[in-house]
């Protein structure tokens, strides 16, 4: 059945509206028959909230499932808010090893059989904090991101409301909630099928196997497989349990009594230790080592004599009475007095210590996603019980987190990791190169492509300069190999005094590689695309910002410990000596992060070149990413604002005017800035608290305040503020308290305010922005208000040629005039209402002529029978710039600027 569900062939149980409609009991078809009554569902959901409940069959809510119906009704009493859950966050799950451990197979195993399914299965604990998250289609996690279906997160139902997880662990049984089921509306596009896991002794529930999907992608397969995985963690769990208490309570009592207890201890070894590990110590009835075990050839029922074999190849009769072999010894009867009973105990203590180091590997390997740290890890797991010294040597690549080379180089590796019981340090440097002999257990190791045992003495101790002083004695060398490809090698040392490694040792070795290389390939491919990504990032954001008059400004950025995200700032010269200053944030880390970060800067930049006012830019950019949502989700062509939100992008757009010290700002779902007036008090402004881009569902709104020339303004993304260990006005009145002072610049500012707020290694990427306003003097700046007759021209530009005289600029004054002529020409003849001609002395000679009319010009090229069109192309070709904004009465400014030959003005 998995297999024709993973290839497509979907059917559905017919439609249960009569059934349901008429109160009888629904069946699990029927319940999966809900996937085509998710409107009925919907509707009974909707009069539920409004007061309506199931007091009989007429009732508004018959058709729901008496389950989901009690599930509403908890969540009712409890006060959960179907339009807005808070999900609790804890990453500490250490307590669920043993959980982790039994479940990873079952679900290893699950998740192979879905990939490309779009199923996800997940693994929550008792309290429904999601421990483990296997999505079948990598494009699920982004969506299951953001309803914070993900590890930490608690799904009780008393937080959630009616889901998979907590309802289940609510109700204590199996159970499905599809679609509008779902009390919460963030919810309703999933279905989800969930199992509780129960303690095999105690009978309580250790956990949840759980499997989410789009309502498209539902099956009625998907409860089976949730309880078949239920069952198999508690059978591991089970296992878990019997190797450790029933093997160690009864290998101690053997031991210790010289007698077998209950039935004789004379049945296959894997059927007291069924699990994984035991293959790696040998089968039922391999020899164990030192001394070799006694065992009674005999038919069942008969006597047969015992012979023990000694070191010396003799062997010794043993007297002793026979035990009648049960279904498990398979026809082989063993003695039942103490020479079997302490050769199996020290086969169980010999297991028992090797499941001990594998659970160790699988906890303490792979902690992080550092090469260098997942190498040491390995290293010092086998120290000492397994090894007196070890060795870890990787290519140069996947230290480097680099993509595998297309074949073999022959490259030396490099030491990555090295541990031992002596002091006095490695005896190679980490990230030498190891020379291996040709005929040493390294160089074998990576010919066969699997474990080698060298135990000649002479070859161990030459395989590096300075290892005879150890006096190693046998070593174990395993190539580290992930995705077909070898890694380097691991390489495990005994000395003399601890005794020779067995072939068992190498199953057990290979093991702790096996788990060793995909967390070295998890890490190295983590280093790459982090490395791509911070590239990608440090390309896009601004490399140098620009100088300019009306404000001094700092930057700081700092990315995030788990990887590059997609904060961003811009500091953006406008028309008429204003600047923006922008600051973003993109939810997420990595690549998609960076890159939709980089497209949001260069579509503000393009926005804000058509000298669009705070609120309508954000309304464009809000339009972009709803389109770049639609697009993720494969749909291009559907209506606005119907993606899954999963861009998750907020911004904050600020417009400084040096002439008339005024600043307008506007935010999308992005906190407010700070602004530290020049007598040193802070404040925080009051931004009218627009939604995150890309939710369509308001118009933004921005506010105008006065600025005194020498004020601060701070924008900062949420990284600096918020932390999972305190609520954000604590984060704030922090910020707040950094900021208080005066006579800081803004690059001191910054400085202070990351060394008192940022731990060295933030969580979340940082991005700071701090502008110091300056004003433009009177002096820089000259008004006319223009007559409407086109004789007042003429007078209007022998006063510029004499402004610009005194203001030592008599270059530029023939240009000047022809501007002016032809700017405030054209508004008298296209306007009635007044016009008003202003220039600034700034970078660059401003002319800027301002009327009623909304008409913005068009530049085009004049034929030769038109009558308009010149004046305009004749400015194009005269300024270094020109543009046109409007103005909030309706009107418009045309402006162009005027550059020296040397460059800038000062």
């Amino acid at each position: 059945m998995v297999t024709s569900w993973v290839n497509g062939r979907r059917s559905r149980p017919a439609d249960p509206s009569a059934r349901a409609a008429s109160g009888s009991p629904v069946d699990a078809a029927s319940v999966w028959a809900l996937l085509g009554a998710d409107g009925r569902s919907a509707a009974a959901r909707d009069r539920f909230l409004t007061g309506a409940d199931a007091g009989d069959a007429s009732s508004p809510t018959a058709v729901v499932r008496e389950p989901v119906l009690a599930s509403w009704r908890r969540c009712r009493d409890t006060g959960v808010s179907a339009d807005r859950t808070e999900l609790s966050y804890d990453p500490d799950l250490d307590s669920e090893e043993r959980l982790l451990i039994a479940s990873y197979p079952v679900l290893e195993r699950l998740h192979q059989q879905l990939a490309g399914t779009g199923v996800c299965v997940l693994l929550t604990d008792a309290r429904a904090r999601v421990a483990a998250r296997h999505a079948g289609e990598p494009g699920l996690n982004r969506h299951l991101d953001a309803i914070q279906l993900a590890p930490g997160f608690g799904w009780a139902e008393h937080e959630a409301g009616t889901n998979g997880i907590g309802t289940v662990l609510a109700e204590g049984r199996p159970g499905v909630v599809i679609g509008s089921e779902h009390f919460a509306e963030a919810y309703r596009p999933f279905v989800c099928a969930g199992a509780p896991i129960r303690d095999p002794l105690l009978g309580t529930i250790r956990g949840v196997v759980d499997l989410t999907c789009w309502q498209r992608d539902a099956h009625p397969l998907m409860s089976a497989l949730a309880r078949e995985a239920a069952l198999a963690v508690e059978q591991r769990l089970l296992d878990q349990r019997s190797i450790r208490e029933r093997a160690r309570w009864e290998a101690d009592q053997r031991a210790a009594t010289g007698r077998a207890r209950g039935a004789p201890y004379g049945r296959a070894l894997d059927g007291a230790l069924a699990d994984e590990p035991v293959r790696l110590i040998g089968a039922a009835r391999v020899r164990p080592p030192h001394p070799p075990p006694a065992a009674l050839e005999a038919p069942p029922g008969r006597a047969g004599q015992a012979r023990q074999a000694r070191q010396d190849g003799r062997a010794t009769k043993m007297a002793g009475t026979t035990a009648k072999a049960d279904d498990d010894t398979h026809g082989v009867t063993t003695r039942t007095g103490a020479a079997t009973g302490v050769t199996h105990a020290q086969l169980a203590v010999a297991a028992r210590n090797r499941l001990a180091l594998l659970w160790e590997a699988g906890v303490r390997i792979g902690t992080t996603l550092d090469v260098a740290q997942t190498a040491e890890e390995l290293a010092a797991v086998a120290l000492p019980e397994f090894a007196q010294y070890a060795t870890v040597d990787l290519a140069e690549w996947v230290r480097a987190g680099q993509e595998p080379p297309p074949a073999e180089t022959g490259e030396p590796l490099q030491r990555a990791a090295t541990r031992t019981i002596r002091a006095g340090g490695p005896l190679l440097p980490l990230g030498a190169e190891v020379p291996f002999a040709k005929e040493g257990a390294q160089a074998r190791a990576l010919r066969v492509g699997r474990a080698v045992l060298d135990e000649c003495p002479e070859r161990v101790t030459t395989a590096e300069p300075g290892l005879a002083d150890y006096r190693m004695a046998s070593v174990v060398t395993v190539p580290l190999r992930a995705r077909g490809t070898v890694l380097g090698v691991a390489s495990f040392y005994r000395s003399r005094d601890a005794g020779p490694f067995r072939a068992d040792d190498l199953r057990l070795a290979e093991e702790l590689a096996q788990r060793a290389s995909v967390c070295l390939d998890n890490a190295r491919r983590f280093t790459r695309e982090h490395s791509l990504a911070l590239t990608l990032q440090r390309s896009l954001l601004p490399h140098a910002l620009p100088a300019l008059p009306a404000v001094e400004v700092a930057h700081r950025y700092l990315p995030a410990q788990e990887g590059v995200g997609g904060d961003w700032f811009d500091v953006i010269p406008l028309s008429g000596a204003r600047v923006a200053l922008v600051v973003g944030d993109v939810v997420g880390h990595g690549l998609h992060a960076a890159a939709t970060m980089g497209r949001l800067r260069t579509a503000v930049r393009n926005f804000a070149a058509l000298d669009l006012p705070p609120e309508e830019l954000l309304g464009h950019l809000d339009a972009l990413v709803d389109t770049m949502d639609r697009e993720l989700d494969g749909d291009p062509d559907a209506g606005p604002h119907s993606g899954s939100g999963i861009i998750g992008a907020t911004c904050l757009y600020v417009i400084y005017d040096p002439v008339s010290g005024s600043c307008t700002m506007a935010g999308a779902g992005h906190p407010s800035p700070a602004l530290i007036l020049p007598d040193g008090t802070v404040s925080f402004a009051e931004v009218p608290s627009g939604p995150p881009l890309g939710l369509g569902s308001t118009t933004f709104e921005s506010i105008e305040l006065p600025l005194p020339e020498g004020s601060r303004i701070v924008l900062y993304t949420d990284g600096l503020i918020e932390d999972r260990g305190q609520d954000i006005d604590v984060g704030m009145a922090r910020l707040g308290a950094s900021l208080v002072g005066r006579d800081r610049s803004p690059e001191e500012l910054c400085a202070s305010v990351l060394s008192r707020l940022l731990p060295q290694r933030p969580r979340d990427d940082v991005a700071l922005l701090v502008a110091q306003t300056r004003g433009l003097d009177d002096d820089r700046v000259a008004r006319w208000q223009v007559p409407l007759e086109p004789s007042a021209v003429a007078g209007l530009r022998a006063e510029v040629s004499a402004r610009l005289t005194g203001w030592g600029l008599h270059s530029l004054a023939a240009t000047a005039e022809q501007l002016v002529s032809e700017l405030v020409t054209n508004a008298i003849r296209h306007t009635d209402g007044p016009v008003e001609l202003r220039l600034l002395r700034d970078r660059a000679l401003i002319c800027e002529v301002a009327d009623g009319s909304g008409v913005s010009p068009r530049l085009r090229r004049a034929r030769c029978e038109d009558e308009g069109g010149r004046g305009l192309f004749l400015v194009a070709q005269l300024a270094s710039r020109w543009g046109t904004r409007f103005t909030e009465d309706g009107g418009k400014v045309i402006w162009a600027e005027l550059t020296t030959p040397g460059g800038t003005l000062g």
